[in-house]
Protein backbone atom coordinates (compact mmCIF):
# COMPACT_ATOMS: atom_id res chain seq x y z
CA UNK A 1 0.00 0.00 0.00
CA UNK A 2 1.33 3.42 -0.98
CA UNK A 3 2.34 5.50 2.02
CA UNK A 4 1.02 9.04 2.60
CA UNK A 5 2.81 12.10 1.25
CA UNK A 6 4.24 13.29 4.56
CA UNK A 7 5.30 9.76 5.57
CA UNK A 8 7.17 9.36 2.29
CA UNK A 9 8.80 12.77 2.63
CA UNK A 10 10.02 12.12 6.16
CA UNK A 11 11.49 8.71 5.36
CA UNK A 12 13.42 9.17 2.12
CA UNK A 13 16.80 7.49 2.68
CA UNK A 14 20.07 9.35 2.24
CA UNK A 15 22.04 8.48 -0.94
CA UNK A 16 24.90 7.41 1.36
CA UNK A 17 24.92 6.52 5.04
CA UNK A 18 25.87 9.42 7.29
CA UNK A 19 28.94 8.53 9.41
CA UNK A 20 27.26 10.02 12.49
CA UNK A 21 23.81 8.55 11.69
CA UNK A 22 22.15 11.96 11.57
CA UNK A 23 18.39 11.88 11.13
CA UNK A 24 18.41 15.12 9.09
CA UNK A 25 20.62 15.57 6.04
CA UNK A 26 23.69 17.65 7.04
CA UNK A 27 24.38 20.91 5.22
CA UNK A 28 27.44 20.27 3.04
CA UNK A 29 28.56 23.86 2.63
CA UNK A 30 31.74 22.96 0.77
CA UNK A 31 32.83 24.22 -2.63
CA UNK A 32 35.02 21.25 -3.60
CA UNK A 33 35.27 17.54 -2.74
CA UNK A 34 38.44 15.46 -2.58
CA UNK A 35 39.20 12.21 -4.42
CA UNK A 36 41.39 9.35 -3.25
CA UNK A 37 43.56 9.39 -6.34
CA UNK A 38 44.33 11.17 -9.60
CA UNK A 39 42.86 8.18 -11.41
CA UNK A 40 39.54 8.57 -9.58
CA UNK A 41 39.11 12.26 -10.35
CA UNK A 42 40.04 11.62 -13.99
CA UNK A 43 37.46 8.84 -14.12
CA UNK A 44 34.87 11.20 -12.72
CA UNK A 45 35.54 13.82 -15.40
CA UNK A 46 35.17 11.10 -18.03
CA UNK A 47 31.76 10.27 -16.58
CA UNK A 48 32.82 6.83 -15.32
CA UNK A 49 32.83 7.47 -11.55
CA UNK A 50 29.81 9.34 -10.14
CA UNK A 51 30.81 11.66 -7.30
CA UNK A 52 30.51 15.25 -6.19
CA UNK A 53 33.35 17.43 -7.46
CA UNK A 54 32.30 21.09 -7.22
CA UNK A 55 29.09 22.43 -5.68
CA UNK A 56 28.13 24.55 -8.70
CA UNK A 57 27.64 21.24 -10.53
CA UNK A 58 26.35 19.04 -7.67
CA UNK A 59 26.28 18.96 -3.90
CA UNK A 60 25.29 16.24 -1.38
CA UNK A 61 22.60 18.32 0.37
CA UNK A 62 21.15 19.48 -2.92
CA UNK A 63 21.27 15.90 -4.22
CA UNK A 64 19.13 14.77 -1.27
CA UNK A 65 16.57 17.50 -1.99
CA UNK A 66 16.44 16.31 -5.61
CA UNK A 67 16.01 12.73 -4.39
CA UNK A 68 13.09 13.73 -2.19
CA UNK A 69 11.45 15.57 -5.08
CA UNK A 70 11.83 12.50 -7.29
CA UNK A 71 10.36 10.28 -4.60
CA UNK A 72 7.37 12.53 -3.94
CA UNK A 73 6.54 13.27 -7.59
CA UNK A 74 7.47 9.85 -9.06
CA UNK A 75 9.62 11.68 -11.61
CA UNK A 76 12.45 10.00 -13.47
CA UNK A 77 14.94 12.82 -12.90
CA UNK A 78 15.21 16.04 -10.91
CA UNK A 79 17.48 19.07 -11.01
CA UNK A 80 17.38 21.75 -8.31
CA UNK A 81 18.20 25.30 -9.38
CA UNK A 82 18.49 28.79 -7.90
CA UNK A 83 14.93 30.00 -8.59
CA UNK A 84 11.71 29.26 -10.41
CA UNK A 85 12.77 31.56 -13.25
CA UNK A 86 16.01 29.60 -13.53
CA UNK A 87 13.98 26.39 -13.85
CA UNK A 88 11.94 27.85 -16.72
CA UNK A 89 14.83 29.43 -18.61
CA UNK A 90 17.15 26.41 -18.28
CA UNK A 91 14.41 24.08 -19.48
CA UNK A 92 13.58 26.08 -22.60
CA UNK A 93 17.22 26.70 -23.49
CA UNK A 94 17.97 22.98 -23.23
CA UNK A 95 15.10 22.05 -25.54
CA UNK A 96 15.25 24.77 -28.20
CA UNK A 97 17.59 26.61 -30.55
CA UNK A 98 17.38 29.74 -32.68
CA UNK A 99 14.51 29.42 -35.17
CA UNK A 100 12.44 27.12 -32.94
CA UNK A 101 9.18 28.11 -31.32
CA UNK A 102 7.18 27.14 -28.27
CA UNK A 103 3.47 27.57 -27.63
CA UNK A 104 2.65 29.17 -24.30
CA UNK A 105 -0.33 30.27 -22.33
CA UNK A 106 -0.88 34.02 -22.71
CA UNK A 107 -1.90 34.51 -19.09
CA UNK A 108 1.41 33.97 -17.32
CA UNK A 109 3.19 35.27 -14.28
CA UNK A 110 4.59 38.64 -15.44
CA UNK A 111 8.27 37.65 -15.34
CA UNK A 112 7.61 34.38 -17.18
CA UNK A 113 5.82 36.33 -19.89
CA UNK A 114 8.67 38.83 -20.09
CA UNK A 115 11.25 36.03 -20.34
CA UNK A 116 9.50 34.56 -23.35
CA UNK A 117 8.30 37.71 -25.04
CA UNK A 118 11.51 39.71 -24.59
CA UNK A 119 14.58 37.83 -23.37
CA UNK A 120 14.26 34.64 -25.42
CA UNK A 121 12.92 36.44 -28.48
CA UNK A 122 16.17 38.43 -28.62
CA UNK A 123 17.97 35.13 -29.28
CA UNK A 124 15.68 34.03 -32.08
CA UNK A 125 13.34 31.82 -30.07
CA UNK A 126 9.69 32.58 -30.81
CA UNK A 127 6.91 32.19 -28.28
CA UNK A 128 3.39 31.84 -29.65
CA UNK A 129 1.00 32.99 -26.94
CA UNK A 130 -2.47 31.50 -26.83
CA UNK A 131 -5.36 30.74 -24.51
CA UNK A 132 -4.37 27.27 -23.29
CA UNK A 133 -7.94 26.65 -22.06
CA UNK A 134 -8.82 26.48 -25.79
CA UNK A 135 -7.14 23.27 -26.98
CA UNK A 136 -8.23 23.78 -30.59
CA UNK A 137 -6.53 27.18 -30.68
CA UNK A 138 -3.36 25.63 -29.28
CA UNK A 139 -3.25 23.01 -32.02
CA UNK A 140 -3.55 25.58 -34.83
CA UNK A 141 -0.19 27.10 -33.79
CA UNK A 142 1.86 23.91 -34.19
CA UNK A 143 4.34 23.73 -37.05
CA UNK A 144 7.55 21.87 -37.92
CA UNK A 145 9.62 24.18 -35.69
CA UNK A 146 7.46 23.84 -32.59
CA UNK A 147 9.26 22.07 -29.75
CA UNK A 148 7.04 22.42 -26.68
CA UNK A 149 3.77 23.54 -25.14
CA UNK A 150 4.19 25.51 -21.92
CA UNK A 151 1.42 26.31 -19.44
CA UNK A 152 0.75 27.15 -15.80
CA UNK A 153 -1.46 24.63 -14.00
CA UNK A 154 -3.29 27.56 -12.40
CA UNK A 155 -2.54 30.94 -13.94
CA UNK A 156 -1.33 33.73 -11.68
CA UNK A 157 -3.27 35.87 -10.91
CA UNK A 158 -6.10 35.07 -13.36
CA UNK A 159 -6.64 31.62 -11.73
CA UNK A 160 -7.58 29.95 -15.01
CA UNK A 161 -7.17 26.20 -15.44
CA UNK A 162 -6.49 24.36 -18.70
CA UNK A 163 -7.60 20.81 -19.42
CA UNK A 164 -4.20 19.15 -19.09
CA UNK A 165 -5.14 15.88 -20.76
CA UNK A 166 -6.27 17.76 -23.87
CA UNK A 167 -2.92 19.59 -24.01
CA UNK A 168 -1.11 16.29 -23.50
CA UNK A 169 -3.04 14.78 -26.42
CA UNK A 170 -1.87 17.58 -28.72
CA UNK A 171 1.71 17.26 -27.51
CA UNK A 172 1.72 13.50 -28.11
CA UNK A 173 0.14 13.88 -31.55
CA UNK A 174 2.96 16.16 -32.76
CA UNK A 175 5.86 14.77 -30.66
CA UNK A 176 6.03 17.95 -28.60
CA UNK A 177 7.17 18.29 -25.00
CA UNK A 178 4.47 19.33 -22.54
CA UNK A 179 5.90 21.60 -19.82
CA UNK A 180 3.84 22.47 -16.75
CA UNK A 181 4.65 25.23 -14.28
CA UNK A 182 3.05 23.69 -11.19
CA UNK A 183 4.15 26.30 -8.65
CA UNK A 184 0.57 26.87 -7.43
CA UNK A 185 -0.27 23.14 -7.32
CA UNK A 186 2.53 21.28 -5.52
CA UNK A 187 2.94 17.49 -5.64
CA UNK A 188 0.77 16.87 -2.59
CA UNK A 189 -2.28 17.67 -4.79
CA UNK A 190 -0.98 17.24 -8.36
CA UNK A 191 0.63 14.23 -10.04
CA UNK A 192 1.81 15.70 -13.34
CA UNK A 193 2.87 12.37 -14.83
CA UNK A 194 -0.68 11.00 -14.49
CA UNK A 195 -1.91 13.79 -16.78
CA UNK A 196 0.72 13.32 -19.49
CA UNK A 197 3.07 16.16 -18.53
CA UNK A 198 6.66 15.52 -19.66
CA UNK A 199 8.53 18.23 -17.74
CA UNK A 200 7.41 19.95 -14.58
CA UNK A 201 8.98 23.20 -13.41
CA UNK A 202 8.20 25.04 -10.21
CA UNK A 203 9.37 27.81 -7.99
CA UNK A 204 10.19 25.99 -4.76
CA UNK A 205 10.48 29.45 -3.18
CA UNK A 206 6.73 29.22 -2.78
CA UNK A 207 4.98 26.23 -1.18
CA UNK A 208 7.99 23.95 -0.88
CA UNK A 209 10.43 26.27 0.90
CA UNK A 210 8.43 26.03 4.09
CA UNK A 211 7.17 29.57 4.35
CA UNK A 212 9.39 31.92 2.34
CA UNK A 213 12.62 30.69 3.91
CA UNK A 214 14.67 30.63 0.68
CA UNK A 215 14.77 31.03 -3.09
CA UNK A 216 14.76 27.91 -5.22
CA UNK A 217 13.42 26.06 -8.22
CA UNK A 218 13.26 22.53 -9.53
CA UNK A 219 13.04 20.85 -12.94
CA UNK A 220 11.43 17.40 -13.06
CA UNK A 221 11.66 14.97 -15.97
CA UNK A 222 8.79 12.48 -15.80
CA UNK A 223 10.61 10.00 -18.03
CA UNK A 224 7.71 9.71 -20.48
CA UNK A 225 9.18 11.40 -23.56
CA UNK A 226 11.48 9.87 -26.18
CA UNK A 227 14.23 12.50 -26.34
CA UNK A 228 15.36 11.32 -29.78
CA UNK A 229 12.16 12.93 -31.11
CA UNK A 230 13.48 16.38 -30.27
CA UNK A 231 15.94 17.47 -33.03
CA UNK A 232 18.11 19.27 -30.49
CA UNK A 233 18.56 16.24 -28.25
CA UNK A 234 19.18 13.47 -30.78
CA UNK A 235 22.93 13.27 -30.15
CA UNK A 236 22.68 13.42 -26.36
CA UNK A 237 19.82 10.91 -26.50
CA UNK A 238 22.05 8.40 -28.26
CA UNK A 239 24.51 8.60 -25.37
CA UNK A 240 22.23 9.00 -22.34
CA UNK A 241 18.86 7.53 -23.39
CA UNK A 242 16.09 8.35 -20.90
CA UNK A 243 18.51 10.59 -18.99
CA UNK A 244 19.21 12.79 -22.03
CA UNK A 245 17.33 15.89 -20.87
CA UNK A 246 18.83 16.07 -17.37
CA UNK A 247 22.26 15.21 -18.81
CA UNK A 248 22.00 18.07 -21.32
CA UNK A 249 21.14 20.43 -18.48
CA UNK A 250 23.89 19.27 -16.13
CA UNK A 251 26.61 19.18 -18.77
CA UNK A 252 25.66 22.38 -20.53
CA UNK A 253 23.03 24.97 -19.62
CA UNK A 254 22.71 24.45 -15.87
CA UNK A 255 26.45 24.09 -15.33
CA UNK A 256 27.48 26.88 -17.70
CA UNK A 257 24.93 29.51 -16.69
CA UNK A 258 25.63 29.01 -12.98
CA UNK A 259 22.10 28.80 -11.60
CA UNK A 260 22.90 26.28 -8.87
CA UNK A 261 20.93 25.85 -5.67
CA UNK A 262 23.03 26.32 -2.52
CA UNK A 263 23.34 23.72 0.21
CA UNK A 264 21.69 25.98 2.78
CA UNK A 265 18.76 26.58 0.45
CA UNK A 266 18.39 22.84 -0.11
CA UNK A 267 18.34 22.33 3.66
CA UNK A 268 15.44 24.78 4.06
CA UNK A 269 13.57 23.18 1.18
CA UNK A 270 14.04 19.67 2.57
CA UNK A 271 12.47 20.82 5.83
CA UNK A 272 9.69 22.56 3.92
CA UNK A 273 8.76 19.40 2.05
CA UNK A 274 8.25 17.54 5.32
CA UNK A 275 5.58 20.05 6.40
CA UNK A 276 4.09 20.80 2.96
CA UNK A 277 0.97 18.67 3.27
CA UNK A 278 0.02 20.16 6.64
CA UNK A 279 0.57 23.75 5.50
CA UNK A 280 -1.33 23.34 2.25
CA UNK A 281 -4.30 21.73 3.97
CA UNK A 282 -4.56 24.60 6.47
CA UNK A 283 -4.18 27.25 3.74
CA UNK A 284 -6.85 25.52 1.62
CA UNK A 285 -9.28 25.44 4.55
CA UNK A 286 -8.64 29.15 5.08
CA UNK A 287 -9.30 29.84 1.38
CA UNK A 288 -12.68 28.16 1.63
CA UNK A 289 -13.69 30.15 4.71
CA UNK A 290 -12.42 33.43 3.27
CA UNK A 291 -14.13 32.69 -0.04
CA UNK A 292 -17.47 32.14 1.67
CA UNK A 293 -17.06 35.34 3.70
CA UNK A 294 -15.96 37.55 0.81
CA UNK A 295 -18.65 36.20 -1.54
CA UNK A 296 -21.32 37.50 0.83
CA UNK A 297 -19.82 40.92 1.57
CA UNK A 298 -21.66 43.88 0.07
CA UNK A 299 -18.46 45.79 -0.79
CA UNK A 300 -16.84 42.87 -2.64
CA UNK A 301 -17.76 42.86 -6.34
CA UNK A 302 -16.17 39.57 -7.35
CA UNK A 303 -14.33 36.63 -5.75
CA UNK A 304 -12.22 34.12 -7.66
CA UNK A 305 -10.90 30.85 -6.22
CA UNK A 306 -11.17 27.64 -8.27
CA UNK A 307 -11.87 25.62 -5.11
CA UNK A 308 -15.26 27.32 -4.69
CA UNK A 309 -18.20 25.43 -6.16
CA UNK A 310 -19.48 28.47 -8.06
CA UNK A 311 -16.14 28.86 -9.89
CA UNK A 312 -16.15 28.08 -13.61
CA UNK A 313 -12.96 26.09 -13.04
CA UNK A 314 -14.26 24.08 -10.07
CA UNK A 315 -14.70 20.78 -11.94
CA UNK A 316 -11.22 20.89 -13.48
CA UNK A 317 -9.74 21.79 -10.10
CA UNK A 318 -11.48 18.77 -8.61
CA UNK A 319 -10.33 16.44 -11.41
CA UNK A 320 -6.73 17.62 -11.64
CA UNK A 321 -5.80 18.92 -8.16
CA UNK A 322 -8.01 16.97 -5.77
CA UNK A 323 -10.18 20.07 -5.42
CA UNK A 324 -7.34 22.00 -3.76
CA UNK A 325 -5.99 24.36 -6.46
CA UNK A 326 -3.41 26.09 -4.29
CA UNK A 327 -3.97 28.97 -1.89
CA UNK A 328 -4.21 32.02 -4.16
CA UNK A 329 -7.47 33.90 -4.52
CA UNK A 330 -8.47 37.26 -5.93
CA UNK A 331 -11.26 39.66 -5.12
CA UNK A 332 -12.45 43.00 -6.51
CA UNK A 333 -13.60 46.21 -4.90
CA UNK A 334 -15.29 49.12 -6.65
CA UNK A 335 -12.11 50.97 -7.67
CA UNK A 336 -8.32 51.08 -7.50
CA UNK A 337 -8.60 53.75 -4.81
CA UNK A 338 -10.82 51.47 -2.74
CA UNK A 339 -8.24 48.69 -3.06
CA UNK A 340 -5.44 50.93 -1.81
CA UNK A 341 -7.54 52.22 1.09
CA UNK A 342 -8.47 48.68 2.08
CA UNK A 343 -4.89 47.38 1.92
CA UNK A 344 -3.61 50.27 4.03
CA UNK A 345 -6.01 49.38 6.86
CA UNK A 346 -4.94 45.73 7.15
CA UNK A 347 -3.04 44.76 10.30
CA UNK A 348 -2.54 40.99 10.11
CA UNK A 349 -2.46 40.49 6.35
CA UNK A 350 0.86 41.78 4.97
CA UNK A 351 1.37 43.94 1.89
CA UNK A 352 4.00 41.85 0.07
CA UNK A 353 4.58 40.12 -3.25
CA UNK A 354 5.38 36.47 -2.49
CA UNK A 355 3.09 33.44 -2.82
CA UNK A 356 2.37 30.57 -0.44
CA UNK A 357 4.13 32.08 2.54
CA UNK A 358 2.96 30.92 5.98
CA UNK A 359 1.74 34.51 6.40
CA UNK A 360 -1.21 35.79 4.39
CA UNK A 361 -0.03 38.35 1.84
CA UNK A 362 -1.89 40.80 -0.37
CA UNK A 363 -0.85 42.74 -3.47
CA UNK A 364 -2.46 44.88 -6.15
CA UNK A 365 -1.11 43.30 -9.38
CA UNK A 366 -2.21 46.17 -11.67
CA UNK A 367 0.07 48.69 -9.94
CA UNK A 368 2.96 46.36 -9.05
CA UNK A 369 3.83 43.08 -10.76
CA UNK A 370 2.37 44.14 -14.13
CA UNK A 371 3.11 47.87 -13.99
CA UNK A 372 5.75 47.58 -16.75
CA UNK A 373 3.07 46.55 -19.24
CA UNK A 374 0.81 49.05 -20.99
CA UNK A 375 -2.77 49.49 -19.83
CA UNK A 376 -3.96 47.72 -22.98
CA UNK A 377 -1.62 44.78 -22.37
CA UNK A 378 -2.69 44.50 -18.74
CA UNK A 379 -6.35 44.36 -19.69
CA UNK A 380 -5.63 41.77 -22.38
CA UNK A 381 -3.91 39.69 -19.68
CA UNK A 382 -7.01 40.07 -17.46
CA UNK A 383 -5.19 42.25 -14.95
CA UNK A 384 -7.70 44.75 -13.62
CA UNK A 385 -7.23 47.89 -11.46
CA UNK A 386 -10.02 46.77 -9.15
CA UNK A 387 -8.48 43.38 -8.29
CA UNK A 388 -6.24 42.27 -5.43
CA UNK A 389 -4.39 38.98 -5.11
CA UNK A 390 -4.51 37.27 -1.74
CA UNK A 391 -1.95 34.59 -0.92
CA UNK A 392 -3.64 32.81 1.95
CA UNK A 393 -1.45 31.60 4.80
CA UNK A 394 -1.94 29.40 7.84
CA UNK A 395 -3.17 31.88 10.44
CA UNK A 396 -6.53 31.27 12.11
CA UNK A 397 -9.24 31.92 9.53
CA UNK A 398 -11.25 33.86 12.10
CA UNK A 399 -8.38 36.30 12.59
CA UNK A 400 -8.02 36.85 8.85
CA UNK A 401 -11.75 37.47 8.47
CA UNK A 402 -11.72 39.93 11.36
CA UNK A 403 -8.78 41.80 9.77
CA UNK A 404 -10.60 42.03 6.42
CA UNK A 405 -13.86 43.05 8.09
CA UNK A 406 -12.23 45.96 9.87
CA UNK A 407 -10.43 47.08 6.70
CA UNK A 408 -13.65 47.01 4.68
CA UNK A 409 -15.62 48.93 7.29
Amino acid sequence: MKKGFTTRSLHVRFPKDDPHRALDMPVYESVAFEFDSAEDIAANFRGELPAHVYSRASNPTVEFFELKMKNLTEAHGALAVASGMSAISNTILALCKTGDNIISGHHLFAHSYSLMDQSLRNYGLETRFVDTTDAAAVETLVDENTRAIYFETVTNPQLEIANIKKLAGIAQKYNLILIADSTLTPPVVFNSKAFGVNIEVMSTTKFISGGATSFGGVILDNGNFDWSLNPNLIEVSEKFGRDAFIARLRKNYYRNTGGAMTAHTAHYQIMGLDMLELRLERAYENCMQLGAYLSNHSKVKKVCYPGLKDSENYLLAAQQFEGKPGSIMTFDLESEEACFAFMNKLEIIRRATNLNDNKTLIIHPWSTIYVEFSEEQRREMKINPTSMRLSVGIEAASDLIEDIEKALA
